[in-house]
């Protein structure tokens, strides 16, 4: 019995829309986490504290300053 013949060659397929799409899925879960949890921070603290609104969303802003430090994409190093 011979071994079965394929067109298949491991490693030769354009995989560039496959990495574009995981990098905006990526992007995407990363972002809207960030988005959800200020959001729900605001809310609680809003409603469900003595921070009124003032307090909730100053709180809020500091979240999103720094979920927005420490979440974008570091620059590639030049060579």
């Amino acid at each position: 019995m011979a071994g079965h013949s394929s067109d298949y060659q491991r490693g030769a397929m354009e995989i560039g829309e496959q990495q574009a799409t995981f990098q905006l899925v990526m992007g995407m879960t990363k972002w809207g986490s960030l988005a959800i949890a200020v959001g729900v921070l605001f809310f609680v603290l809003w409603f469900c504290t003595h921070f009124g609104f003032m307090g909730a969303a100053f709180t809020s802003l500091v979240l999103l300053v720094a979920g927005i430090v420490f979440l974008r994409e570091s620059p590639e190093p030049a060579h």
